[in-house]
Parts: structure tokens; sequence; C-alpha cells
């Protein structure tokens, strides 16, 4: 039952995530396009109902997610779940952290949350030595969970492909999305601008 609701959760956070990550690639055209893209999937997901939801599976996801995790902490062998489990203690380190700065930033310094709230830790000095790595990691191990699941699901091969390399090649994917979004968010990994308002997040 536990895991039932935890790939539930999961299903519903993945199709929010993709769009998220699909928000950020787009960055790669330039941040007005960003932000113009995240403004019409903001329609969709800042709706009262569907907001509501993304929080309620975030709970779930968040709380069965450290139980089953804490459930095979012991005598792991296999690489496929040892990267399940790494890869989910992180993304519910990142969701809770994450999830926590933006309602922080939306509701208490009253910012709009957009692609300079991102920008502005990874393109100043000091600061970007925690959030390129703290990005970089989000969106890998977004990938890995997903391979590391594949890997224990998938039971035949596609195109000839077998399914040991159908999970490798989604985290090599994912290691592509990852340094194209910080590419993006970097101006082409140098400084990118950004608003004066959202150096209150920099001090």
């Amino acid at each position: 039952m536990l895991k039932s609701f935890h790939y539930f959760a999961g299903a519903v956070l993945a199709l929010f995530v993709f769009a998220h990550l699909g928000n950020h690639l787009v960055g790669l055209s330039g941040v007005e396009n960003h932000i113009s893209t995240m403004e019409i999937l903001r329609k969709v997901y800042r709706n009262a109902v569907v907001e509501a939801l993304l929080i309620l599976v975030l709970v779930i996801q968040v709380i069965s997610g450290l139980r089953l995790a804490l459930a095979k902490r012991g005598g792991v062998q296999d690489k496929w779940v040892l990267l399940q489990i790494v890869s989910g203690a992180y993304l519910l380190f990142f969701l809770v952290v994450h999830v926590s700065a933006v309602m922080f930033g939306r509701y208490w310094l009253k910012l709009d949350t957009n692609a300079y709230f991102a920008m502005a830790g990874l393109n100043t000095e000091g600061y970007r030595l925690f959030f390129i790595p703290y990005y970089l990691m989000s969106v890998f191990f977004f990938f890995g969970h997903i391979a590391a699941i594949h890997r224990q699901k998938m039971n035949r091969a596609v195109l000839g492909v077998g399914v040991a390399a159908q999970s490798i090649s989604i985290v090599i994917f994912g290691a592509f999305v990852a340094v194209a979004i910080i590419y993006a968010m970097t101006d082409g990994f140098s400084t990118a601008s950004f608003p004066e308002a959202y150096k209150v997040l920099t001090p």
C-alpha cells in the first residue's frame, strides 16, 4: 500500500517536474522566453485545485519516500537499488528545501519566483558554489531515480536495447539536461544578470 501511494504521488509529481524542466530548457533561447513559457504553465499549476493537489502529493511523496528508504537502508547490494535510495534521499531534501524557499520568496519577500529567483544564487559569487551543484544534482538524481525504477520494473528490450542500457541512457540524458539548464541559467557558464530586487536573496 505504501509503495502504491509513493508511485502514484511520484507519477503526478513527475508530470509537473517534466513540464518544469522543459520550461528551464526553453531558457536556452533566452530568459524572456523562459518567463513567458512559465506564465503559460502557471495558468495550470497555480490553479488553486491543482496547486493543492501538488502540495498533497508532495507531502505523500516525502513521508512515503522516507519510510521506504529507511526500510531498505540495510544490506543493499544492487547498484540500481542503491541509486534509487540515494537519489530518492537527495530529492526529498531538495523538494523540501526548494518548495520552502519558493514559498518564502513568494509570500514573505513578495518576489515573482520566476527564472530570476534561481538565477540569483547561480550567478552570485560565493553562492554559486552551493547552488550550481544543488541544482545539477536535483536534475541528475531525478533522472537517476527514474532510471533505477525503470531497471527494476522493465523486463524487455526496446529496439534491441537491453534494460540496463535503457536505464544508463536515462541517466546520461539526465546529465545532459542538468548541464544544459545550468548553461542556460548562467548565460553560457558565465555570469547572467538579474534584477536588483532579487539581490535580497544573496546579501
